[in-house]
Protein backbone atom coordinates (compact mmCIF):
# COMPACT_ATOMS: atom_id res chain seq x y z
CA UNK A 1 0.00 0.00 0.00
CA UNK A 2 1.07 3.96 -0.36
CA UNK A 3 1.98 5.02 2.23
CA UNK A 4 2.59 9.16 1.75
CA UNK A 5 1.32 12.08 2.39
CA UNK A 6 2.24 15.47 0.59
CA UNK A 7 3.13 17.16 3.70
CA UNK A 8 5.87 15.08 4.50
CA UNK A 9 7.49 14.89 0.35
CA UNK A 10 10.62 16.08 -0.86
CA UNK A 11 10.87 19.66 -0.35
CA UNK A 12 12.50 19.71 -3.88
CA UNK A 13 9.01 19.27 -5.26
CA UNK A 14 6.13 20.67 -3.61
CA UNK A 15 3.49 17.87 -4.52
CA UNK A 16 -0.28 19.39 -4.61
CA UNK A 17 -1.16 15.48 -4.69
CA UNK A 18 0.03 12.03 -3.79
CA UNK A 19 -1.62 10.62 -6.84
CA UNK A 20 -3.07 11.51 -10.00
CA UNK A 21 -5.51 9.00 -11.50
CA UNK A 22 -5.69 8.11 -15.08
CA UNK A 23 -8.43 6.14 -16.44
CA UNK A 24 -11.15 6.10 -19.26
CA UNK A 25 -14.30 7.41 -17.53
CA UNK A 26 -16.40 5.05 -19.96
CA UNK A 27 -14.98 2.02 -18.95
CA UNK A 28 -13.96 2.09 -15.00
CA UNK A 29 -15.34 5.74 -14.07
CA UNK A 30 -18.85 4.55 -12.44
CA UNK A 31 -17.27 0.87 -11.30
CA UNK A 32 -13.99 0.31 -10.45
CA UNK A 33 -12.05 3.78 -10.26
CA UNK A 34 -15.06 4.98 -8.01
CA UNK A 35 -13.86 2.33 -5.47
CA UNK A 36 -10.49 2.90 -6.07
CA UNK A 37 -10.69 6.63 -5.27
CA UNK A 38 -12.47 6.20 -2.24
CA UNK A 39 -10.22 3.68 -0.94
CA UNK A 40 -7.16 6.20 -1.44
CA UNK A 41 -9.09 8.78 -0.01
CA UNK A 42 -9.81 6.44 3.06
CA UNK A 43 -6.05 6.00 3.78
CA UNK A 44 -5.85 9.99 3.35
CA UNK A 45 -3.77 9.63 -0.27
CA UNK A 46 -4.67 12.99 -1.81
CA UNK A 47 -5.54 12.16 -5.15
CA UNK A 48 -6.67 14.04 -8.55
CA UNK A 49 -9.06 12.91 -10.12
CA UNK A 50 -10.88 14.94 -13.52
CA UNK A 51 -14.29 15.48 -12.25
CA UNK A 52 -15.42 15.57 -15.19
CA UNK A 53 -16.18 19.94 -14.91
CA UNK A 54 -12.76 20.89 -16.64
CA UNK A 55 -13.51 22.16 -20.14
CA UNK A 56 -13.59 19.77 -23.29
CA UNK A 57 -11.97 20.13 -25.97
CA UNK A 58 -9.99 18.99 -29.08
CA UNK A 59 -6.77 18.84 -26.59
CA UNK A 60 -5.56 17.95 -22.91
CA UNK A 61 -6.91 20.49 -20.65
CA UNK A 62 -3.72 22.49 -19.47
CA UNK A 63 -5.44 21.66 -15.84
CA UNK A 64 -4.85 17.77 -16.18
CA UNK A 65 -1.45 18.48 -17.32
CA UNK A 66 -0.30 20.92 -14.83
CA UNK A 67 -1.72 18.59 -11.63
CA UNK A 68 0.20 15.59 -13.21
CA UNK A 69 3.05 17.75 -12.60
CA UNK A 70 1.78 18.94 -9.21
CA UNK A 71 1.71 14.89 -8.26
CA UNK A 72 3.84 12.45 -6.65
CA UNK A 73 3.09 9.84 -8.71
CA UNK A 74 -0.06 8.59 -11.30
CA UNK A 75 -2.15 5.36 -11.14
CA UNK A 76 -3.12 4.45 -14.35
CA UNK A 77 -5.99 1.91 -14.67
CA UNK A 78 -5.58 0.47 -18.26
CA UNK A 79 -8.86 -0.46 -19.83
CA UNK A 80 -10.61 -1.80 -22.90
CA UNK A 81 -11.50 1.85 -23.95
CA UNK A 82 -8.36 3.55 -22.17
CA UNK A 83 -6.51 3.80 -25.91
CA UNK A 84 -9.25 4.87 -27.79
CA UNK A 85 -9.38 8.00 -25.33
CA UNK A 86 -6.56 10.78 -26.87
CA UNK A 87 -6.82 12.38 -23.50
CA UNK A 88 -5.85 9.72 -21.91
CA UNK A 89 -2.83 9.23 -24.10
CA UNK A 90 -2.09 12.70 -23.93
CA UNK A 91 -2.30 12.11 -19.79
CA UNK A 92 0.14 8.61 -20.66
CA UNK A 93 2.61 10.84 -22.54
CA UNK A 94 3.03 13.40 -19.97
CA UNK A 95 3.30 10.83 -17.37
CA UNK A 96 6.17 9.35 -19.08
CA UNK A 97 7.66 12.77 -19.32
CA UNK A 98 7.66 13.27 -15.58
CA UNK A 99 8.26 10.04 -14.75
CA UNK A 100 11.42 10.48 -17.27
CA UNK A 101 12.33 13.90 -15.94
CA UNK A 102 11.98 14.28 -12.36
CA UNK A 103 11.32 10.29 -11.12
CA UNK A 104 7.33 11.00 -11.24
CA UNK A 105 6.21 7.20 -9.82
CA UNK A 106 4.24 5.13 -12.01
CA UNK A 107 1.69 2.33 -10.64
CA UNK A 108 -0.53 0.51 -13.66
CA UNK A 109 -3.47 -1.00 -13.08
CA UNK A 110 -4.36 -3.77 -15.95
CA UNK A 111 -8.34 -4.02 -15.91
CA UNK A 112 -9.78 -6.90 -17.79
CA UNK A 113 -7.14 -6.21 -20.39
CA UNK A 114 -4.00 -8.14 -21.43
CA UNK A 115 -1.11 -6.73 -20.64
CA UNK A 116 0.87 -7.95 -23.84
CA UNK A 117 -1.56 -6.59 -26.21
CA UNK A 118 -0.69 -3.23 -24.81
CA UNK A 119 3.28 -3.71 -24.95
CA UNK A 120 2.85 -5.21 -28.44
CA UNK A 121 -0.23 -2.59 -28.60
CA UNK A 122 -2.40 -5.47 -30.59
CA UNK A 123 -6.49 -6.29 -31.03
CA UNK A 124 -8.20 -3.58 -29.67
CA UNK A 125 -4.71 -1.17 -28.71
CA UNK A 126 -4.30 -1.28 -32.52
CA UNK A 127 -8.06 -0.51 -33.91
CA UNK A 128 -7.69 2.56 -31.63
CA UNK A 129 -4.08 3.36 -33.33
CA UNK A 130 -5.96 2.95 -36.68
CA UNK A 131 -8.65 5.23 -35.54
CA UNK A 132 -6.55 8.13 -34.30
CA UNK A 133 -4.31 7.44 -37.19
CA UNK A 134 -6.62 8.48 -39.43
CA UNK A 135 -7.56 11.53 -37.26
CA UNK A 136 -4.20 12.55 -36.42
CA UNK A 137 -2.45 11.68 -39.74
CA UNK A 138 -0.60 15.03 -40.01
CA UNK A 139 0.81 14.70 -36.29
CA UNK A 140 2.64 11.55 -36.26
CA UNK A 141 5.21 13.08 -33.61
CA UNK A 142 1.99 12.33 -31.33
CA UNK A 143 0.74 9.41 -32.20
CA UNK A 144 5.06 8.10 -31.82
CA UNK A 145 4.74 9.79 -28.35
CA UNK A 146 1.85 7.69 -27.54
CA UNK A 147 3.10 4.44 -28.83
CA UNK A 148 6.23 4.84 -26.48
CA UNK A 149 4.34 5.99 -23.53
CA UNK A 150 2.13 2.69 -23.78
CA UNK A 151 4.64 0.78 -24.60
CA UNK A 152 7.26 2.16 -21.60
CA UNK A 153 4.24 1.94 -19.00
CA UNK A 154 3.27 -2.02 -20.52
CA UNK A 155 6.58 -2.92 -18.97
CA UNK A 156 6.27 -2.04 -15.49
CA UNK A 157 5.38 -4.39 -12.87
CA UNK A 158 1.71 -3.73 -12.19
CA UNK A 159 -1.70 -5.28 -10.85
CA UNK A 160 -3.72 -7.41 -13.74
CA UNK A 161 -7.36 -7.24 -12.56
CA UNK A 162 -10.17 -8.91 -14.41
CA UNK A 163 -13.88 -7.47 -14.49
CA UNK A 164 -14.78 -8.24 -10.69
Amino acid sequence: MLTLSSSSSSSIYPWKYDIFLSFSGKDTGESFTDHLYAALNRYKINTFRDDNNLERGEDIAPELLKAIGESWGSIIVFSKGYAFSSWCLDELAEIVKQRKERGHQVFPIFYDVEVSDLRHQRERVQEAFDMHGKRYKENKDKMQRWRDALSQVANISGWPLKDQ
